[in-house]
């Protein structure tokens, strides 16, 4: 297996798909996305509050809406980057591990592979791969997930023991 990338910690999938990511992130990755939705309205809550420019009502209620929009989009992303580092090694991952082998040895006495079945064919699976691998690193240039099932994904040995591959 050729090395994937330096990380402190084991990689579990270079290039999880979208439910999966969804799925694994933490109460923390939730009260982050939470609290950044809230800062925006916040911000512009507390300036108003403390330097008023005035604005009526209707444009008060518009600017909150925007804001939140706003800080809903970036904390989304931001919880979505943080349960990807977890993916690449980057971060602690030692539950998301134990989860990844718990739905994996569930897929397997299904009798289904663990990052599911694609009708495309493999050259779209192998460009949708290469676009999508890493893509949570370029957030901030270009969002991109990962929505095609594939059989291109990196992780470290011992992720998945031996004995139950």
């Amino acid at each position: 297996m050729r090395k994937l990338h330096d990380a402190p910690f084991p990689i579990i999938d270079t290039d999880p798909i979208f439910g999966r990511v969804i799925r694994y992130m933490r109460p923390s990755d939730y009260v982050m996305g939470v609290a950044l939705t809230a800062l925006g309205p916040g911000f512009i809550y507390w300036m108003e509050k403390y330097q008023p420019a005035g604005l009526s009502r209707k444009h008060m209620v518009r600017g909150m809406g925007l804001a939140t929009c706003i800080g809903a989009t970036v904390g989304f992303m931001s919880a979505y980057a943080a349960s990807s580092a977890r993916f690449w090694g980057y971060t602690e991952n030692a539950r998301e591990i134990k989860m990844y082998r718990d739905e994996y040895r569930r897929l397997k006495a299904q009798g289904k592979p663990m990052h599911g079945t694609s009708t495309l064919p493999l050259s779209i699976q192998r460009t949708s791969a290469e676009y999508s691998t890493g893509a949570f690193l370029n957030f901030d240039v270009a969002p991109w997930f990962n929505f095609i099932n594939h059989p291109f994904h990196g992780q470290s040995e011992g992720v998945i023991p031996d004995d139950e591959k």
